[in-house]
């Protein structure tokens, strides 16, 4: 359990930034929050529940729904931190999504709200490889590497996968 609540301290505290990027889109819609909100119960050291499985769930929902592209970004990256209190133990790529897909996101927001400029996306992979622990990092090395997929977002999850099983300099 301690392992599982590093993994979503890290992805709820992008989820956290996140949440005003899809809040500005959809002001009414608190699944993403909802979501962060009881990846924090978990992070705090309530038992995971049936609570952190509903609050992804919806905010993938939410994410489904979203009116654009950043707001869906930011939805998932909810839904991830919530999820997270549920990584499985099975060794499969898949699983490196719900480690690094909100960080991977963030950057995509960042180059979309820049213009397209790859270089604040790059940015914020620099800042997710900052605040990566050992204890992470070390929970990563357990995984395949993540596949390198068709999306933008993908791509910057597989760069970031790549920078964190890099030993730090």
């Amino acid at each position: 359990m301690d392992e599982l609540r590093v993994v979503a301290r890290y992805v709820a505290g992008t989820a956290q930034e996140l949440l005003p990027v899809f809040e500005e889109v959809h002001p009414d819609d608190v699944r993403p929050r909802a979501a962060v909100d009881a990846a924090r119960e978990f992070i705090g050291g309530a038992p995971r529940t049936r609570l952190q499985r509903v609050a992804s769930m919806d905010a993938h929902r939410a994410a489904k729904e979203a009116g654009t592209e950043t707001a869906r970004l930011a939805a998932q990256a909810a839904g991830d931190a919530a999820s997270a209190a549920y990584l499985h133990p099975v060794a499969k790529a898949h699983q490196v999504g719900h480690i690094l897909r909100a960080a991977a996101n963030a950057a995509r927001v960042a180059e979309i709200r820049a213009g397209e400029d790859p270089a604040a996306g790059g940015k914020v992979l620099e800042e997710a490889c900052a605040r990566a622990t050992p204890v992470l990092r070390n929970i990563l090395e357990r995984y395949p590497p993540a596949p390198r997929g068709r999306s933008r977002a993908a791509q910057l999850m597989a760069e970031l996968d790549a920078s964190l099983r890099t030993p730090p300099a």
